[in-house]
């Protein structure tokens, strides 16, 4: 595991500091909590952005219809 010293503004350590009290957790836990949640949601918005480019990129739009017809001949078979 790995050490990492940072500083934060004094009103965010205090909601920091409530709420580890208030939930009885210690402030890494809940620091690296909503760390994996802010990270997976960039990597969920990543994901919606490659989609939307390739909604509007032809060659991959083509490519995708003539993977559906192929996979409705396997259905019909």
């Amino acid at each position: 595991m790995a050490t990492f010293t940072s500083t934060l503004p004094d009103d965010v350590w205090q909601q920091l500091s409530d709420m580890a009290k208030k939930l009885s957790l210690p402030k890494n836990k809940i620091i690296e909590k909503a760390l994996k949640i802010y990270l997976d949601q960039l990597n969920r918005a990543e994901y919606v952005k490659s989609y939307k480019r390739a909604a509007v990129d032809e060659e991959i739009l083509t490519i995708a219809e003539e993977g559906m017809e192929d996979y409705l001949k396997q259905l019909e078979e």
